[in-house]
C-alpha cells in the first residue's frame, strides 16, 4: 500500500466519511510476529470452528454426506431443524461462542478511536459497541428487521464521531429473531433489500452514505457471494463518475474476485495487508492528521 493511499483513506475517516465494514474475521488474533496480544480464550470463535461444531451437533455429515460441511449457512439450517437443537439453542451457541468470556481485540479498540461516524457490520456480538463505550463514545445501535413490509427505525439526528450510528446488518444476539445464518435466512435478507423507502431495511440515512462515501471492508474475504451482492444491490445505480470507491483489507485476495472486482470493473481496491499491520497504520496517520480520537 502506497502512502498516497494511505494518506488519502485517512482523510476520509478523519473527516467522518467513510464507512466502515465490519466483518467475523476483524476478531481473528494478531501473526506471530506481531507486537499486539490478543488471546485464544478471550477471542470470538471463527466461522470455522463455529460450523465444525454445529456440523457435529447436527450429524451434518451422516444426514448429507455429498454436501460440503463447511457450508456454515446450509448448516446452521440443518441444526436448526434438528430434533433436540432447533433456533433457540442454535441463537444460545452462537451466544456463547461470541459472546461468553470475550472482549475487543486491539484492532477493535483502535477502530473505536477514529472518527467513523456509520459502522456497518454482519457480526451478531456487541464486541465494536463496547470497544465504542470503552472509548467514550455512545453508539447508536440500529438492528436488521426480518419481518417483510415492517418500517424501519431512522436515523433521526446525524452521527457523530462520538455518537456514531452502528447498523447490525445481520442482526444482534439480544434480538435472536434478527440473527440472519441460515440459506432461508438469507434469501429473506435478499428479499427485504428489494423493499422500498421507509420499509427498507437499511435505513435511509445509511443507505444514502453507502452511495455518497467510500467503503472500508475489514474482516472479509469478497470471496463470499453474500457480500458481493449485497455490495453490488447497494451501488447498482451509482453512475461510475461519481462512484465513491470502496477498499478491502485482505492479506490474500481471491485472485479471480481480485482480476475481476480490481483489475477489470474497478469497483474494489485490494489493501493487501494484516489487518493487525493495516490498522494500527491508519490509526497513526489519522492521528496525525488532527483527527480528534
Amino acid at each position: 500500500m502506497t502512502d498516497r493511499l494511505l494518506s488519502a483513506i485517512a482523510t476520509k475517516v478523519r473527516d467522518g466519511e467513510c464507512i466502515l465494514f465490519l466483518g467475523a474475521a476483524v476478531h481473528a488474533g494478531p501473526p506471530a510476529d506481531s507486537t499486539f496480544d490478543y488471546p485464544e480464550e478471550v477471542r470470538p470463535s471463527l466461522a470455522g470452528h463455529v460450523v465444525d461444531d454445529l456440523a457435529r451437533e447436527c450429524d451434518f455429515t451422516t444426514q448429507f454426506p455429498s454436501d460440503a460441511a463447511n457450508d456454515l449457512q446450509r448448516v446452521a439450517l440443518c441444526a436448526e431443524l434438528s430434533p433436540g437443537l432447533g433456533r433457540k439453542w442454535l441463537v444460545e451457541y452462537l451466544t456463547d461462542k461470541l459472546m461468553a468470556r470475550t472482549r475487543p481485540s486491539p484492532v477493535l479498540e483502535m477502530l473505536a478511536e477514529m472518527p467513523f461516524r456509520v459502522v456497518v457490520t454482519t457480526n451478531y456480538d456487541g464486541l465494536f459497541e463496547s470497544a465504542l463505550t470503552r472509548a467514550g463514545k455512545r453508539p447508536q445501535k440500529f438492528v436488521y428487521e426480518p419481518t417483510p413490509n415492517t418500517p424501519t427505525r431512522q436515523v433521526l439526528k446525524d452521527p457523530t464521531a462520538q455518537q456514531p450510528v452502528v447498523f447490525k446488518m445481520h442482526g444482534d444476539l439480544e434480538r435472536p429473531d434478527s440473527i440472519v445464518i441460515t440459506d432461508e435466512d438469507y434469501i429473506q435478507f435478499v428479499q427485504r433489500l428489494a423493499e422500498k423507502d421507509k420499509v427498507n431495511p437499511i435505513p435511509g440515512y445509511i443507505r444514502e452514505r453507502m452511495q455518497m462515501w467510500p467503503m472500508l471492508f475489514m474482516g472479509y474475504s469478497l470471496r463470499d457471494y453474500n457480500l458481493r451482492l449485497l455490495f453490488r444491490t447497494l451501488r447498482w445505480d451509482v453512475d461510475r463518475a461519481e462512484d465513491p470507491g470502496a477498499y478491502s483489507v485482505d492479506r490474500s485476495p481471491d485472485p479471480l474476485i481480485l482480476k475481476v472486482w480490481q483489475n477489470e470493473r474497478r469497483l474494489v481496491t485490494f489493501l493487501i495487508q494484516d489487518l493487525w499491520a493495516f490498522v494500527p497504520q491508519l490509526h497513526r496517520t489519522v492521528v496525525a492528521s488532527g483527527a480528534t480520537v
